[in-house]
C-alpha cells in the first residue's frame, strides 16, 4: 500500500504543527516601541487634537465647541505677546549659537590645533548639563541686585541692568541660557560633518593659495548644507518650545508682556494652571503650525543662501 506524503514523511508533519519563532520573534523585538508610541506619542497626538475642539476642566465631561478655541486664540492678545517673545528669544539665541558653533567646528578642525578632544569635552558638557542648574546658575549670574553681571558692570562704572524684570533683557538672558548649552552640541554635529569633507578639496585650495577664509566660505560650509539645513531645523524646533528657562528663571509672576511668558509657558498656565485643557490644546496646535512655518522658512532662505555661496 502506498503511503501519502505525511505519513511518508514525518518529519514534515511535525514540522507542520511546530510553531515557527523565527519568523514572530522580530514583530516582539520591535513592539515595545510600537506600543510606547502608541501610549505616549499617538494617543496624545489625537486626544489633543479632538480637547482642542472642545472644552474641559480635567474633571467632568467634554463639551464640543467647535472651531472656537481656535478663533479665540486669534484675538488672544497674550498669545501672540508669548509668540512676540518666543521669536525673539530663537532668533537671539539660534542664530549666533549655531554660527559659533560652525566657527568652533573649522578651528578645531585645522591641524595646529592641539588637545582637541580636551576642548570638544569641555565645550560639549553643558549639553549633558541639566538645564534647570544651567537657568539657576544664570539666574544668580544676571541677578538684578548682587549678581556677576551687574558686579562687572558697576565695575566699568555702568549701571545696573534689571535682567529678570526688564521685558527685552530677560530675553537675552533666556537666550543665552540656550547658547551655553547647544553650543558645544551643534559644533560636535559640525565637526563630524567637517571630517567627512575629502581632504582634497583643501589640499587643492592651500595649492591655489586660498586663505582660510576663502576655504570656510567656499568649501566648508557648501559641503556642509545638508547638516546645517539639519541644525537650523532642529534648533527651530527646540527653540520654539522654551519653557524650563523661562519657568525657573521668572516663576509664577511671569507675564506675556514682561518678556518671559514663551508659547509653552502660556500653554502651561493656561492648561495646569487655569484648567482650561481645550484652549491649552488649541494654543499647542498653533505651535505646531509656527514650527512648521518658520522651518519652512528657515529651509528656503538657507537653501538659496547656500546656492549663492556656491
Amino acid at each position: 500500500m502506498v503511503l501519502n506524503e505525511v505519513e511518508a514523511n514525518p518529519v514534515k508533519k511535525n514540522r507542520k504543527h511546530t510553531f515557527n519563532w523565527d519568523k514572530v520573534m522580530p514583530y516582539l523585538s520591535i513592539a515595545p516601541f510600537y506600543l510606547l508610541f502608541l501610549v505616549f506619542g499617538l494617543f496624545p497626538l489625537v486626544f489633543s487634537a479632538y480637547l482642542a475642539l472642545g472644552k474641559w476642566d480635567g474633571i467632568g465631561a467634554i463639551q464640543y465647541t467647535g472651531l472656537t478655541n481656535f478663533s479665540r486664540l486669534l484675538q488672544d492678545q497674550d498669545f501672540w505677546l508669548s509668540i512676540k517673545n518666543t521669536l525673539i528669544i530663537w532668533s537671539v539665541g539660534t542664530f549666533p549659537m549655531l554660527f559659533a558653533a560652525l566657527i568652533l567646528a573649522f578651528l578645531l578642525n585645522l591641524q595646529f590645533i592641539k588637545h582637541r578632544e580636551f576642548l570638544k569635552s569641555v565645550l560639549f558638557l553643558p549639553n549633558i548639563t541639566s538645564v534647570v542648574a544651567i537657568t539657576i546658575l544664570f539666574g544668580l549670574i544676571f541677578s538684578n541686585m548682587d549678581g556677576l553681571a551687574n558686579g562687572l558692570l558697576q565695575m566699568v562704572g555702568l549701571p545696573k541692568i534689571n535682567w529678570l524684570t526688564s521685558p527685552q533683557w530677560v530675553r537675552v538672558v533666556i537666550a543665552s541660557v540656550n547658547i551655553w548649552q547647544y553650543l558645544g552640541y551643534n559644533m560636535i554635529i559640525y565637526l563630524t560633518g567637517i571630517a567627512r569633507i575629502p581632504k582634497d578639496y583643501y589640499e587643492a585650495a592651500a595649492v591655489d593659495g586660498a586663505s582660510q577664509h576663502q576655504v570656510f566660505w567656499h568649501i566648508t560650509i557648501p559641503q556642509l548644507k545638508p547638516i546645517i539645513l539639519f541644525t537650523i531645523i532642529m534648533s527651530t524646533i527646540g527653540g520654539l518650545q522654551v519653557f524650563s528657562e523661562a519657568q525657573v528663571l521668572v516663576p509664577s509672576g511671569a507675564t506675556a508682556q514682561g518678556g518671559a511668558m514663551t508659547i509653552v509657558y502660556y500653554l502651561y498656565k493656561t492648561a495646569f494652571t487655569n484648567h482650561q485643557f481645550g484652549y491649552g490644546s488649541a494654543i499647542a496646535w498653533g505651535l505646531v503650525a509656527l514650527i512648521v512655518l518658520c522651518s519652512v522658512i528657515n529651509w528656503l532662505i538657507t537653501n538659496s543662501r547656500i546656492k549663492g555661496v556656491n
